[in-house]
């Protein structure tokens, strides 16, 4: 089929690369032109493991504008996977959404409109009834919520755990559902509001997983547990899982904030109070923080400190920043007085605050050199490599806050450090070893202090 993809980001660029994949022509229109020059000249504007091989491998069969008319001329379904951000109300923001609606009012060749986007329940209802008004009421609609993850999103495409369709009709479910005829997977469909709903209830409940995980470290750290042992063990339990069970400073990223807030806000605009999803928030803004509390402990405060920060993505394999918990670690940490430092592989830093007063180093070796605590923000491969016990002379303080229990805490101990994990209790509860006290000259003082 011939399809138009509305939206150059993570989720349109992916959906056109794999499509095309498929056997598909894809043009793919999005109103940032910048983004669109550098597709055609073939350059990837972000980040995506897999995806400039699809783009390029494919290049013949993909077109890319920033004209609406010229991308849906010819074109068989229309495919709309722009963003829909937070309201300052915490609402999804769908004006991108019927934008792009509203520019398909001359297309009266479509077979149907398919909305990828995420979206609150009812949207589809809304759209619905704007083609009608918009003299399209013979073309299908269809619910295709994605399920892709970044770092994985081609291989999540292309070998997914399921394909959800949501429609009124037959005919636009059988034709998505023609689309990934070449795809091995489950196809469940759905009406559209039930389709929608999914995608909302699976971030929901993967970002429930990871909170209940943190809870329960915040526990083991007091009564002296190992939140690892703990989560492995439960996790062996057929019917728990062992998938997103993994401690450590909360969850970010594009799509967790953003879906827990709008299916939140979704449910009390409904006259529901969802308590449950208000703990989960809670618990993870608070995930976010504890970090600041235990630096402060350790090492008697943070005024004049010089913090590095390991890994600043939301996420190890991608670039992406949004609602990275390293910007509120960055943030916090500034307040207090201290000096940040980080280092990360591939973080596009936004010219922003907190990131203007921070500085960014090459090597994580780099960055650690006369630091006086490192905190594991992101769990890079590329820290696993790291030379622990040469590094640890060139550091004021050996104090390493591991966010996402990355390191092994004793080879961290044997190389001279002060290890602390994320519900390690076991761990931080540990007498210090004789001999590992630092010392580390206070800015603001003029004297050096000791640190257990």
């Amino acid at each position: 089929m011939r399809i138009a993809v509305f939206g150059a980001g993570y989720i349109g660029l992916v959906t056109a690369a794999c499509f095309a994949e498929l056997g598909h022509s894809v043009a793919v229109c999005d109103i940032r032109a910048e983004a669109v020059a550098a597709l055609r000249a073939g350059r990837t504007p972000l980040y995506e493991p897999g995806l400039d091989t699809l783009l390029t491998h494919n290049a013949d069969r993909l077109t890319f504008t920033v004209d609406a008319g010229e991308a849906v001329r010819g074109a068989e379904v229309a495919y709309i996977c722009v963003d829909t951000p937070p309201t300052a109300a915490g609402d999804a923001d769908l004006s991108r959404v019927f934008a792009v609606v509203h520019s398909l009012r001359d297309a009266t060749h479509l077979t149907a409109v398919v909305v990828k986007s995420t979206v609150p329940v009812g949207t589809g209802a809304r759209v619905r009834a704007a083609l009608d008004r918009a003299g399209l009421r013979h073309v299908g609609y269809a619910s295709n919520p994605e399920f892709t993850a970044e770092g994985t999103a081609v291989s999540d495409f292309l070998r997914p755990d399921r394909i959800v369709i949501g429609a009124w009709d037959e005919q636009s479910a059988s034709c998505v559902t023609d689309l990934h005829k070449d795809i091995p997977s489950t196809v469940v469909t759905l009406d559209v509001e039930s389709a929608e709903m999914v995608k909302l209830t699976a971030n929901a409940f993967l970002a429930t997983k990871i909170s209940f995980a943190n809870e329960i470290a915040a526990i083991c750290d007091l009564v002296g547990a190992d939140v690892v042992d703990v989560t492995r063990a439960v996790g062996l339990d057929p019917r728990i899982g062992r998938h997103f069970l993994r401690a450590g400073i909360g969850w970010g990223g594009s799509c967790f904030p953003k879906d827990t807030l709008a299916l939140k806000q979704m449910a009390r605009n409904a006259g529901h109070s969802p308590h449950l999803l208000d703990a989960v928030i809670e618990v993870n803004e608070l995930q976010h923080r504890r970090p600041i509390i235990r630096l402060r402990a350790a090492l008697g405060g943070l005024d004049g400190a010089r913090i590095a920060l390991l890994g600043t993505t939301f996420k190890p394999g991608t670039d992406d920043m949004r609602q990275a918990p390293s910007t509120v670690l960055a943030a916090r940490l500034l307040a207090e007085g201290a000096e940040v430092r980080c280092w990360d592989p591939l973080a596009n830093l936004p010219d922003t605050t907190p990131w203007r007063h921070v500085s960014r180093f090459p090597s994580p070796a780099q960055a650690l050199a006369q630091a006086d605590a490192a905190l594991v923000v992101t769990e890079w491969p590329e820290l696993l490599e790291v030379d622990w016990p040469a590094v640890r002379p060139t550091m004021r303080t050996p104090v390493i806050l591991d966010g996402r229990n990355l390191l092994d805490p004793s080879g961290m101990e044997d190389a001279g450090y002060r290890y602390m994990g994320v519900g390690r209790g076991l761990l931080t509860q540990r007498p210090p070893v004789p001999g590992q006290a630092a010392t580390r000259h206070d800015a603001s003082e003029g004297e050096p202090f000791a640190h257990a």
